[in-house]
């Protein structure tokens, strides 16, 4: 069974207490924030402050994805907003290795996500460093957008590599993904399913993740 994990970048943010309630009470594993600054992406989401309000409402883990560059200027304020694990981007992380110890060292599982022309080659020397790897099956900025075929494919590359190495990261697919295509990736060797407007969009939420959870 995979992990599923709502993005809230598709939440209503007008009734934001009402869709945290429906993800802490349905059957979701994580919730994924997603946080933009507008110069790694051409976007700008949200910060620590809604992150800290988000955590009043739930005690289930916050993964927590940086679209961002420059990302150990703000770790600790996300520790300390309520982040359970920080995914940072091998794209925009000059110093990686550095980058997850300082993670590590403020007691949040690390995760690296790797854009859609990224290969997963890149992460072989890290790997045993890696709690999670999110693959963007996506280009990164913008909810709402088609799932990347190819991306499968470098899902059974990670998982191979993985395997390989004996290592036990777990593989999250972000971008996307629904209720149609959700089996390929699983079957592919995903462990984690990023699902925003897939989940907020549909008429029923809490069923839509029971729904995705049970592929």
């Amino acid at each position: 069974m995979p992990l599923i994990a709502p993005s809230l970048l598709s939440a209503d943010f007008l009734n934001l207490g009402r869709d945290c309630k429906m993800v802490d009470e349905s059957e979701a594993d994580y919730f994924h924030l997603d946080i933009m600054d507008g110069r790694f992406v051409p976007n700008i989401s949200y910060g620590m402050s809604i992150i800290k309000q988000m955590r009043k409402t739930t005690k289930k883990f916050f993964d927590v994805h940086l679209m961002i560059l420059e990302p150990e200027k703000y770790a600790e304020e996300f520790k300390k907003a309520g982040a359970d694990g920080l995914t940072v981007h091998l794209e925009a992380c000059v110093h990686l290795h550095r980058n997850l110890q300082q993670i590590h060292a403020l007691g949040m599982r690390t995760g690296v996500a790797i854009n859609p022309h990224t290969p997963v080659e890149l992460l072989k020397d890290i790997l045993h460093d890696i709690d999670l790897v999110c693959l963007m099956s996506v280009n990164p900025g913008f909810g709402g957008q088609s799932f990347i075929p190819h991306s499968l494919q470098k899902i059974k590359e990670l998982k191979s590599l993985i395997t390989s190495q004996n290592a036990n990261t777990l593989i999250e697919v972000d971008g996307g993904v629904n209720v149609d295509n959700a089996a390929s990736i699983v079957a592919a060797g995903a462990d984690v399913l990023v699902a925003g407007n897939a989940v907020f969009s549909s008429p029923d939420p809490a069923a839509t993740i029971s729904r995705l959870k049970r592929l």
